[in-house]
C-alpha cells in the first residue's frame, strides 16, 4: 500500500469515529420512532378518533381539525394522565395564557411524560407563572407605522393578518396578542396596511405571518396575497407559518393550486423537534415543494427540546430530506412567560460549531439573536479566527485542528 492510500485510510477512520456517537443516537431515536412513537401515535389517533365520533376523512380535514381542538384542562385529562397538582396548574396557567392544541398534534404526545418534547411545545406548565421577560421585547408595538405593520429594515416588512393560530406554542413570541378567541384583522386593517406598502416603493419583500395565516379560509388568504402581488415595486411574497407541523391537513391541493399562482412566493416553517417530521408533515411540504414554493425552515432553541447537537443535526437533515431549507435557528427570544426555554448563547454556539463538518452546509443555518427594541437580527457565529495581521491569518477548523495562512 503506498503512502498516499494509507494516510487517506487512517484520515477515513478518524473520520467514521468522529461520527460513531451520531449514528448511534441516530439508529436508537429511529427504532424509538417506528417500533414506539408511530405505534403509540396510531393508537391515540384511534383513541381521538373514537372519542369525538368521527371518521378518518374527517380526522383528515382541517376544519374538522380547528373544530375539535382541545382547550380545556377536563377535556385533555381524558387522554393525558395529570396529578391533581398538574391539573391545578393547568387551570391556574390558563387563566393568564391561552392554550389549545389540535387533535393531530395530540397525538403525537407523550401521555405519561409531561417532558417529553412535543408536550413542552404546547401545552401549559407552572413555569409561565414567572413574571420575568417582557411581553413585546422586540418592540413590535412601537414599530407599526400602519394597521397591521411590523418594519424593522429599509426594504422589506411584516404584515400580520390574524391572531389565530392552530395550537398556541408556549414558546410564542407575540403571546401578548393571542387573547380569547380567535382574531383576523379587518378588512379595513388589512387595505391599510397594503396601501402604506403601495405608498412604499422601497419594500420589495412583504412577510405575511400572524398568528399564523394558513388559519385564513382560502379566498380571504388569496385577496390579501392577491392586492400585495399587484403592487408592482414588491417583488418577492413570504408566507410565515407552522400549519404543516402542527395541522398538515390544511396543507390541501386547493391551496396549493392558489399559492402556485403568485410566484416568487416563499414559505418559512417552524420545525423544533425531529418527532415534528411525520409522514402527514413531510407529505404536506411535499405538497407545497410540488407547488414551486421554495421552503424554509426556522428553529428556536427549546430548552429540553432541542437544545442538544444531535436532535438539531437529525431535524435539520430530516428537513431537507422533506425539501426544506434549514434556514434559521432564533436564540429563544425573553417573552414573559417563557424563561424556562432559555438557553445561553455560549450553548447555541456550540451546538452550531458542531454542525460544521458534522453534517452538509445545506443543514447548517444562520444562528439568530433578534435584537431588543425591534433593532433586528444579529447573526451569531462560534469563533474561528485566533489571531489576525496584515501578514498571516491564524484559524482553527471545525475539529480545533489550528491552520495558518500567509498572505
Amino acid at each position: 500500500m503506498d503512502d498516499k492510500r494509507r494516510i487517506s485510510l487512517e484520515r477515513a477512520n478518524e473520520l467514521h469515529e468522529e461520527i460513531e456517537d451520531y449514528l448511534a443516537f441516530k439508529d436508537e431515536f429511529m427504532r424509538e420512532t417506528s417500533e414506539i412513537r408511530d405505534v403509540i401515535s396510531e393508537k391515540h389517533k384511534e383513541e381521538l378518533i373514537e372519542y369525538f365520533g368521527a371518521t378518518r376523512e374527517e380526522w383528515d380535514d382541517w376544519h374538522w381539525q380547528l373544530k375539535n381542538r382541545i382547550s380545556s384542562v377536563s377535556l385533555l385529562s381524558r387522554f393525558i394522565r395529570l396529578t391533581d397538582d398538574q391539573y391545578r396548574m393547568f387551570e391556574e396557567v390558563s387563566g393568564k395564557y391561552r392554550w389549545a392544541t389540535t387533535p393531530y398534534y395530540l397525538s403525537l404526545m407523550d401521555y405519561e411524560d409531561m417532558s417529553y418534547p412535543i408536550n413542552l411545545m404546547a401545552l401549559p406548565c407552572a413555569a409561565e407563572n414567572d413574571p420575568r421577560g417582557e411581553l413585546d421585547p422586540m418592540s413590535e408595538e412601537y414599530t407599526n407605522p400602519a394597521p397591521c405593520i411590523t418594519r424593522r429594515y429599509p426594504n422589506r416588512l411584516i404584515i400580520n393578518v390574524t391572531s389565530s393560530c392552530a395550537v398556541f406554542c408556549r414558546h410564542c413570541q407575540r403571546r401578548r396578542k393571542i387573547g380569547e378567541c380567535d382574531r383576523i384583522e379587518s378588512e379595513e386593517n388589512i387595505n391599510a396596511a397594503i396601501e402604506y406598502i403601495r405608498n412604499c416603493r422601497e419594500i420589495r419583500d412583504v412577510l405575511i405571518t400572524g398568528g399564523d395565516p394558513l388559519m385564513l379560509p382560502d379566498e380571504m388568504l388569496e385577496n390579501i396575497i392577491g392586492k400585495v402581488r399587484a403592487i408592482g415595486h414588491v417583488e418577492m411574497i413570504r408566507i410565515g407559518t407552522r400549519l404543516p407541523v402542527t395541522m398538515p391537513q390544511r396543507i390541501t391541493p386547493q391551496l396549493c393550486d392558489m399559492l402556485k399562482q403568485y410566484h416568487p412566493l416563499y414559505m418559512n416553517i417552524q420545525f423544533n423537534h425531529p418527532g415534528e417530521l411525520t409522514r402527514e408533515a413531510v407529505k404536506a411540504c411535499g405538497m407545497l415543494a410540488d407547488a414551486g414554493i421554495p421552503l424554509g425552515n426556522q428553529m428556536v432553541f427549546l430548552k429540553g427540546v432541542n437544545n442538544d447537537k444531535y436532535v438539531v443535526q437529525m431535524l435539520n437533515e430530516g428537513l431537507l430530506k422533506a425539501r426544506v431549507r434549514p434556514y434559521y435557528i432564533f436564540h429563544p427570544k425573553q417573552v414573559t412567560g417563557t424563561g424556562h426555554f432559555q438557553i445561553t448563547v455560549e450553548e447555541g454556539l456550540r451546538i452550531m460549531k458542531y454542525l460544521r463538518g458534522h453534517t452538509s452546509g445545506l443543514a447548517i443555518p444562520q444562528y439568530i439573536l433578534n435584537a431588543p427594541g425591534g433593532l433586528g437580527k444579529i447573526p451569531l457565529l462560534p469563533e474561528y479566527i485566533r489571531e489576525s495581521d496584515s501578514e498571516h491569518i491564524v484559524l482553527t477548523t471545525w475539529e480545533d485542528k489550528e491552520v495558518e495562512i500567509i498572505y
